[in-house]
């Protein structure tokens, strides 16, 4: 209750703060010491009071602050450790805050990798894999760890920050670039904003990145950016990457309200990417080659950040509770944007997809889209539904209209969802109360009127019409299947055919197993991978063609799948993969070095080293998550595979410790307890204290 007070107390503070005091533009000079993991420099603010207050507060987490100054004054001032608080030397009218701060930042400011700089103590530099990087994600409320600012959402502030680094590197913000100033072996990069923004949108990003400028047909420049290491994956990472901001500049119909738009790509994100005002950032996992391409690409995140610059960046959500108004507009402008590259059908295929979740959901998730507790997963694809289901209803001009109109009315404020359906109102007769309540008000989701959408589309009623068949014999279904797997339908069509089939016996299904490989589809060849279990010998060469399909997703299950049905084979298939590398995780690496060990290579040893090193942090999460489940299948004892897996515990993104504590805790049911005991002494103390909580669990 103490907690939930001081949540209260904090955004009832905030929110009269906000009436009487109006912060302006910020003005930041900071030096990122990536060694110590600190940023420190000086901050000087311009606001405006309105009305008489007692304590004006800036939020700065655990923050060492010094030297303030009100109107070119010294001034007494209280840090909490949450906030600074000032309350003397202000005025009525225009004033202006400056001080000093130092912070050691927990969390929203990472630090990854190896620095080679100048400013670096070289006895303290730890080797490693990964290029030096330092990033921000500042989502929510959380900038205030690395720069003393504003949880509030509804405080915007025009930012502009002089970030001083070493030359050999790039840094990146908001804005745009004024000036790049020699100093010494650093350099100063001065970013300039010229509109408002929310502070947990403030964004930088520093790494070793080369990028390309593309011009859009409104004339922004698009700077896409990448690691110097990836210059060859740029083309399929950035693919349609200008095509998607035409398209979404002309569909939104308000002009894109920054002067410039970067994407920067970095290691172990936490999330596929975060749309900070002009300046994108997203994960590593998402730059790929053209194969890399086929399994997981960049474009469906690229228009989704790309459409939260309007939604959630020029107008943003009053709270949590209205949330939907970006992430439901931003998930289904980048459908209306992947329909202009992928055609009708992949956008109705998605559409089904989310419709089928949200129906599941439904019978746990009682949380309605207009809840601040509702799931993300509400929030995106309820959210982006009820949007189609307006638009569908009153036209896509109309729809515009009332988009439009919003935008420009709420544009560098705050928003909830009754202005944006005050909107709808105007331009047409959509019964706005009713929409409310059924779509935004009840957490069911409506499959019938969704299906009555969806059936729109003549490939959904084909769908529908396929799925319908597994009622019927596979007898009375042989013929329409042929026809459907050489006709131009959509590839879920044929992929729901494979599904119905995969326990039919070979004998009866040969035929449409080898229409569905000459369909040269990846989606289709990858389901004939995926279903078929059991290998006849006379399919075993049709069937190795999967391990040239242009898919690392397909060539690990043929492989997989070959290597079970076809031991006599395994020599072939071990130099068919020995020089795959697969996507960023390396997973067709880590299996090439598994199974060569399982085979009794000449070369295991040198393999398991290579494996083993792959768990360590030298490397990227997704790479060392990979190599530790490979080699503990391996050897679960292995001391070195197991500290590295204690040392998983201590990362900071999430979803990889996780992992590391359910390993740790199966590991416990297996017996390994004593394992984990015997290299205790060995752990740092962080690595030490997570190992004891794991410890705990146990008693």
């Amino acid at each position: 209750m103490r907690h939930l007070f001081f949540l209260l107390f904090t955004v009832f503070t905030f929110a009269q703060q906000n009436h009487k005091v109006d912060f302006k533009t910020a003005f930041g000079n900071i030096s990122v010491n990536p060694i110590e993991k600190k940023v420190s420099g000086s901050v000087r603010y311009i606001f405006d009071v309105k009305q008489t207050i007692d304590t004006i507060r800036i939020d700065a987490q655990k923050m060492v602050i010094t030297n303030v100054k009100i109107n070119n004054k010294t001034v007494k001032f209280t840090n909490t450790g949450r906030t600074l608080n000032l309350f003397e030397g202000y005025k009525t009218g225009k004033n202006k805050v400056a001080f000093i701060y130092e912070a050691t930042p927990k969390q929203t400011m990472y630090f990854n990798g190896h620095f080679d700089c100048a400013q670096c103590d070289k006895d303290s530099i730890i080797p490693s894999a990964v290029e030096g990087q330092v990033w921000t994600q500042g989502q929510g409320k959380y900038t205030s760890h690395w720069f003393p600012s504003f949880d509030d959402v509804n405080e915007k502030v025009i930012f502009n920050l002089n970030i001083s680094f070493d030359k050999k590197y790039q840094v990146l913000s908001n804005g745009v670039l004024l000036k790049e100033l020699p100093n010494k072996n650093q350099m100063i990069w001065q970013y300039e904003m010229k509109k408002p923004m929310s502070s947990y949108l403030l964004a930088v990003v520093i790494g070793d990145f080369r990028h390309q400028v593309v011009a859009s047909k409104s004339g922004i420049p698009l700077q896409l950016f990448i690691q110097t290491k990836d210059t060859a994956k740029f083309e399929s990472t950035y693919r349609y990457s200008k095509q998607i901001f035409d398209y979404l500049d002309e569909e939104i119909g308000v002009k894109y309200p920054w002067k410039i738009y970067k994407q920067i790509p970095v290691e172990d994100f936490l999330y596929a990417g975060m749309e900070n005002t002009s300046a994108t950032i997203f994960a590593e996992d998402y730059v790929v080659d053209a194969i890399g391409f086929n399994d997981r690409n960049y474009v469906n995140v690229n228009a989704h950040e790309l459409a939260h610059q309007w939604f959630g960046d020029l107008v943003t959500a009053k709270s949590g509770k209205h949330h939907w108004l970006q992430e439901g507009f931003a998930t289904y402008y980048a459908l209306l944007a992947e329909r202009q590259i992928f055609g009708d059908d992949y956008f109705y295929h998605q559409l089904y997809r989310s419709s089928l979740q949200l129906r599941n959901a439904a019978r746990t998730d009682t949380i309605p889209v207009l809840n601040e507790k509702a799931s993300s997963f509400s929030f995106y694809q309820k959210g982006a539904w009820a949007l189609h289901l307006i638009r569908e209803t009153i036209g896509p001009k109309l729809f515009q209209k009332a988009v439009i109109n919003y935008l420009k009315k709420h544009q560098f404020q705050n928003a909830e969802t009754d202005d944006f359906l005050v909107e709808v109102k105007k331009v047409s007769n959509f019964d706005t109360e009713k929409f409310k309540k059924v779509w935004l008000e009840d957490y069911r989701f409506r499959n019938d009127e969704a299906n009555v959408l969806l059936k729109k589309n003549e490939f959904i009623r084909t769908l529908f019409e396929t799925q319908k068949m597994r009622l019927k014999p596979f007898a009375e279904n042989k013929e329409k299947f042929k026809e459907l797997l050489q006709s131009n339908v959509f590839y879920p069509v044929k992929t729901e055919i494979l599904y119905q089939i995969k326990d039919i016996s070979f004998e009866d299904k040969k035929e449409l197993l080898l229409l569905a490989l000459q369909t040269n589809d990846v989606k289709v060849r990858q389901s004939v991978a995926e279903f078929t279990d059991e290998i006849p010998l006379e399919f075993k060469t049709n069937y190795e063609t999967l391990l040239d399909d242009v898919s690392y997703d397909t060539r690990e299950i043929a492989f997989m799948n070959l290597w079970k049905n076809f031991p006599e084979s395994r020599t072939v298939y071990l130099a068919k993969a020995e020089k795959w590398i697969g996507g960023n995780d390396k997973s067709l690496r880590s299996l090439f070095l598994t199974f060569s060990i399982e085979n009794q290579s000449p070369e295991k040893d040198n393999y398991y080293k290579e494996l083993v090193n792959y768990s360590s942090p030298l490397y990227e999460s997704s790479v060392r998550q990979n190599a530790i489940i490979n080699a503990l299948a391996i050897n679960e004892k292995d001391p070195t595979v197991l500290k590295n897996l204690i040392n998983a515990t201590t990362h900071y993104k999430w979803q990889f410790t996780k992992f590391a504590r359910d390993k740790i805790r199966e590991l416990f049911v297996g017996g390994a307890k004593p394992q984990f005991q015997m290299i205790y002494q060995t752990l740092s103390e962080k690595e030490k204290i997570q190992l004891d909580k794991l410890l705990e669990e146990k008693k």
